[in-house]
């Protein structure tokens, strides 16, 4: 099979860009800029078994469909919630199979999941409402910041440190 250069892709409208990639296929470099991954970072997801290894042209060089970026995508995503690349295997397996009902106990860990990011989501506006408060009245002073959801108290500076 042979692949037309990426050059071919700059002339077409998006729809045309869809269906030239889900066809033809992508080379790392391509796939590298489509998925805002590096290339190593892609050889490393399909070496823990994160991505399934890529299809090869006959020059062994690596091929990628559109489907591969979207899973690379959403590989991003859950990076960006806190969830280990060992914790996503189950959750991209279970996504290329779209069988979301045969998988109970996967429902179960993605809605602790869910739950997890909603507690953090309520810390860091607590959070930005101390900093609201402290821009309104003008000055930073010292004063202790309770987190409810965690039980953790932010550290107040040293006199010493404090800005005037």
């Amino acid at each position: 099979m042979e692949f037309a250069p990426s050059c071919i892709i700059d002339g077409l409208d998006m729809e045309e860009v869809d269906y030239f990639m889900a066809t033809i296929g992508m080379t790392i470099k391509e796939t590298s800029e489509q998925a805002g991954l590096s290339e190593d970072t892609i050889r490393y997801y399909e070496r823990i078994g994160l991505l399934p290894r890529a299809e090869r042209k006959e020059n062994r060089h690596r091929v990628y469909r559109a489907e591969d970026v979207e899973t690379m995508k959403l590989i991003t995503c859950l990076k960006k919630t806190g969830m280990s690349l060992e914790e996503m295997k189950p959750y991209l397996d279970l996504s290329m199979q779209n069988d979301l009902s045969a998988s109970p106990e996967l429902i179960d860990m993605i809605l602790s999941h869910k739950r997890k990011i909603e507690q953090q989501m309520v810390a860091l506006q607590q959070i930005v409402d101390l900093i609201d408060t402290r821009l309104v009245r003008g000055h930073f002073a010292p004063e202790s910041c309770t987190l409810p959801s965690e039980g953790k108290r932010m550290p107040v500076a040293p006199a010493s440190k404090q800005r005037h």
